[in-house]
């Protein structure tokens, strides 16, 4: 009888120590992303700041200037940057001053946060305001990120 007790209370302290190295992992996710599109008018001299708020996780951000009109070999400026939503400043990280349609920034946010995305008269719509073709470039841009 004492046997079979101390064969269980052994059996019992291996099955309790053959757990004990085994690390449990938490499963990570992948965030879903989601898009959002932005319209607008870009005036002759004018700037435009659209914010965009990756409120659970950082990620994958990429934003896209999908079109602009009315003369799509026409450009302007296209950012990307952080935005301080106390002063309601973009500063630009990522830019390209001379962006046609089709233009991507792809970047990756390390944390959640602030972000925007930036359009701007490079001076096309100036001179198209100047020599009478439009009077203000139309634009849409899509920027997908981290929920």
């Amino acid at each position: 009888m004492l046997r079979r007790i101390a064969c269980g209370t052994v059996l019992c302290a291996l099955a309790a120590l053959g757990g004990c190295g085994d690390t449990v992992t938490a499963p990570t996710e992948t965030p879903t992303p989601i898009t959002e599109t932005f319209e607008g008018t870009l005036n002759p001299a004018g700037t435009n700041v659209h914010s965009v708020v990756a409120a659970l996780t950082g990620g994958a951000i990429t934003a896209t200037l999908t079109v602009v009109g009315p003369d799509a070999t026409k450009t302007i400026g296209f950012s990307l940057g952080t935005l301080n939503p106390t002063t309601n400043v973009c500063t630009v990280v990522f830019d390209n001053p001379a962006a046609l349609p089709g233009a991507v920034f792809n970047a990756t946010a390390s944390t959640a946060g602030f972000y925007c995305a930036r359009v701007y008269d490079n001076g096309s719509v100036a001179a198209a305001a100047a020599d009478g073709s439009a009077t203000a470039f139309t634009y849409t841009m899509t920027v997908a990120h981290p929920q």
